[in-house]
């Protein structure tokens, strides 16, 4: 197996994490992907990107880590992210702005070192999985120490 720019990161941040390798389902959302690698739905996140506009660079970008079954918190994002309002980047943006594409989004290894918020729940678990920077591989690691290997907070993001 070739290692992604996520797992080597996290190689080098010494945040110990463990390979799901598994054929992409036809439908590549996290809830599909939990079923597909048999973990919990609530332990399984989803990373999505998003856009505020600035007046000095045209858009800031922030990226959150929710579960697999949840839906982002527009509010609640925005606060943890300290800016008046945020929206989804457009689809066709993912690529070319994280180096990723969708179904195989992680929030570590991003083109960029944008701030990244991980929902709050995900301390509740002692593993959590998310994609590990391809489709058809998950990682499993701790939350915590993923917070702490790439500098992530915590927060409240879901409805």
């Amino acid at each position: 197996m070739l290692k992604t720019n996520a797992m080597r990161i996290l190689e080098n941040a010494q945040v110990e994490y463990e390979v799901y390798e598994y054929p992409p389902p036809a439908q590549l959302d996290a809830t599909t992907i939990a079923q597909t690698i048999d973990k919990p739905v609530e332990q399984t996140f989803k990373t999505l990107v998003t856009q505020a506009p600035t007046q000095q660079h045209g858009f800031e970008h922030f990226v959150f880590v929710i579960p697999a079954n949840a839906e982002l918190s527009v509010k609640k994002a925005a606060v943890a992210a300290g800016v008046k309002n945020l929206e989804m980047l457009p689809l066709k943006k993912l690529l070319p702005l994280t180096g990723y594409v969708h179904g195989g989004c992680s929030p570590v290894g991003m083109k960029k070192n944008f701030p990244v918020f991980i929902d709050e729940t995900a301390v509740l678990f002692d593993t959590i999985y998310l994609s590990g920077g391809k489709i058809g591989l998950t990682l499993a690691l701790n939350a915590e120490a993923l917070a702490s290997g790439i500098g992530a907070t915590f927060a409240d993001l879901t409805l």
